[in-house]
């Protein structure tokens, strides 16, 4: 799943430095060409084989500078997708043009294989039984133009430390998401503390490095910050379980930069009663339009 955190220092002027360097890093990555900025084009593969390229006739229209009037067929079948390029039309991976069929890794588990098409840059990512072509632009003006993520005026009194209530065997939560489905996820636990003069939990997934991914609403959504909730990723859990949560590190998820996400949403376990006026804000992002 998607995540972005760190645990910043413990002094007033080095934890300032640390939310300001994040911030930089957040806005970087927002703006790289694999970044959510770039997002264009989602299209869901049917089984058998379906044309692409710039020639609105093929199945999967693609819009871009470079892009040939078809570039080959995708086939899915059996719930692999390989590409069969059209002779001479250029699809290329890490540089290097296709002289043939490819298998194309999704993104489950696994980094997947991008295939440039002329200005755009695509790949598979699957979605329950769901399967789908990521299509990005790494040429989108928005990716020099964008003026970064407004933000809340950093408070520290948002980082706060909590305790991480752990399962005591397996246990799951069911994770709904923007397409209307889903999914049942492993819990880390539930994480307790006080913040905005409540106490409170969020059930929490495992994060790598022993960090918590966290996915919330509160009642700032859907005015200051988006509707659908935002994410944040915890500092690491100590032995003892306790785990410092801080909200000024609390970010968006990719459906507010494109439409073309997939993003989950909170839950209603996850949903806070107080206004959690830290972290990012709502920006207004030019969307490109849908096909």
């Amino acid at each position: 799943m998607i995540s972005e955190g760190q645990d910043p220092g413990e002094g007033p002027g080095d934890y300032a430095a640390e939310i300001a360097a994040w911030v930089a890093e957040r806005d970087r990555r927002l703006r790289d060409p694999n970044g959510w900025l770039a997002l264009v084009g989602l299209h869901w593969l049917s089984d058998g084989a379906q044309t692409f390229g710039a020639d609105p006739s093929n199945a999967i229209h693609l819009v871009g500078r470079g892009v040939p009037e078809r570039g080959g067929t995708l086939e899915l079948t059996d719930g692999v997708v390989t590409l069969h390029p059209e002779p001479g039309s250029g699809p290329a991976v890490d540089g290097a043009p296709l002289d043939g069929d490819l298998v194309l890794a999704d993104d489950i588990g696994q980094p997947p294989t991008r295939v440039d098409i002329g200005a755009l840059r695509v790949h598979v990512i699957r979605r329950g039984e769901r399967i789908g072509l990521r299509v990005r632009d790494t040429e989108l003006p928005a990716l020099r133009s964008y003026a970064g993520v407004p933000r809340f005026e950093l408070d520290p009194a948002w980082r706060v430390t909590g305790h991480l209530e752990r399962p005591p065997g397996l246990r799951t939560v069911d994770v709904p998401d923007v397409l209307g489905e889903v999914r049942a996820e492993e819990s880390a636990g539930v994480v307790h503390f006080d913040a905005g003069g409540e106490h409170l939990h969020l059930d929490a997934l495992p994060e790598d490095d022993d960090m918590l991914w966290l996915i919330f609403a509160d009642t700032t959504n859907g005015a200051e910050t988006y509707s659908g909730g935002r994410f944040l990723v915890t500092g690491p859990v100590a032995e003892d379980g306790s785990v410092v949560v801080d909200f000024n590190l609390a970010y968006n998820p990719p459906c507010v930069f494109s439409p073309y996400a997939t993003c989950p949403l909170p839950w209603d376990s996850n949903r806070l009663p107080i206004a959690v006026q830290a972290g990012e804000r709502l920006p207004h992002v030019p969307h490109p339009a849908a096909d």
